[in-house]
């Protein structure tokens, strides 16, 4: 029986240009490596699963590269590019500080980097979760960071920047990395479905990518769910029954009453949805942003801020121009007290 190989591993970028909604970083990185202005520590930081870590490793498997294309990309081609891709490169460390956070573990690390690479050009070293180290070891720490060897550049990574030191902080240039766009994810996992020979509505993919909630390894690892739950044929229903999201039919079917005053009706379509074992406080909250949207369907100016596939944001248009602006603020109003006082 074959490996199984998780989605968010099997298509993890490998170069700069596969690398998702990050195009500033990645240019700058390729930029500086082109013009030989490599600096000796870098800070990315940023929300979890949006390529902090993945950017560290193109980065330093591309700068020992020694055969560059035009385009700043690896050949894949050398010693240095198979080694690494092979994870037998000794030119690459990672230490993970959330475990290694010690002066002691700091200590080894500067004994480490006075070692040379045997091939390539520079040693990195990516320190991941880098906010763990306890202060001692910050502190151990700053002296190596500030004049490294000429061969030894640090990739620092984390999801809380606000919790490293400032000494740290002005020793590295800092890459903030941003949550990764619905378009965007629903994008990639749509070239994912189309590789693994899924076939997957547009819908379903929207529902996963706003799931994600910007991270694409999260929404990577949701898509391997669903494949296991429905197989090679993926719907908008299979989707929102195995995440447990409320349909947004409901929504749109409530609005319609509230807007007729059919009362009993209401009643019956919330009572249906508490059957389903949805947690009203949860339905609340889906009931705001619902009016939201609608509210931003008012104007076709704003229409592009809302993050839905196209047959829903058609209905949401169609049910906009029905509903008064009035309405809608005084329901939004409502809901939001609802939200508020909800026990």
């Amino acid at each position: 029986m074959e490996n199984f190989i998780v989605s968010a591993r099997k298509y993890r970028p490998d170069s700069f240009d596969t690398v998702v909604a990050q195009s500033s970083i990645t240019t700058t990185l390729k930029n500086a490596i082109k013009n030989n202005q490599l600096a000796h520590a870098y800070l990315f930081c940023g929300p979890r699963g949006v390529g902090k870590t993945t950017c560290a490793r193109i980065f330093a498997k591309t700068i020992n590269c020694s055969n560059l294309s035009p385009e700043v990309e690896a050949c894949n081609e050398c010693e240095s590019c198979k080694a690494f891709n092979t994870s037998r490169s000794f030119n690459i460390h990672e230490l993970d500080a959330a475990s290694n956070n010690s002066v002691d573990d700091i200590r080894v690390l500067i004994d480490q980097v006075r070692i040379p690479p045997q091939v390539g050009k520079y040693s990195v070293y990516i320190i991941d979760e880098v906010h763990m180290l306890s202060s001692q070891a910050f502190n151990a720490f700053l002296k190596t960071l500030e004049e490294p060897p000429k061969h030894a550049i640090f990739i620092l990574a984390t999801t809380e920047k606000h919790k490293i030191i400032p000494t740290i902080l002005s020793r590295c240039q800092i890459f903030d990395f941003n949550r990764i766009g619905i378009s965007d994810i629903a994008g990639h996992l749509e070239y994912v479905a189309k590789n693994e020979g899924v076939n997957i509505e547009k819908e379903a993919l929207n529902i996963i990518a706003q799931k994600a909630d910007g991270a694409m390894r999260d929404a990577l690892s949701i898509f391997d769910q669903i494949v296991s739950f429905s197989g090679k044929e993926i719907t908008y229903q299979d989707v929102i029954s195995n995440l447990n999201v409320l349909d947004y039919d409901y929504y749109f079917r409530l609005v319609e009453h509230f807007f007729k005053n059919e009362v009993a009706d209401v009643l019956m379509i919330f009572d249906e949805i508490l059957n389903h074992g949805f947690d009203g406080h949860h339905f609340i909250t889906g009931l705001s942003n619902h009016l939201r949207n609608l509210l931003v369907c008012k104007d076709p100016v704003t229409v592009q801020l809302l993050e839905v596939g196209g047959e829903i944001k058609e209905r949401y248009k169609v049910q906009a121009s029905v509903c008064n602006s009035d309405f809608l603020l005084k329901a939004l109003e409502i809901s939001n007290e609802c939200d508020m006082q909800y026990k």
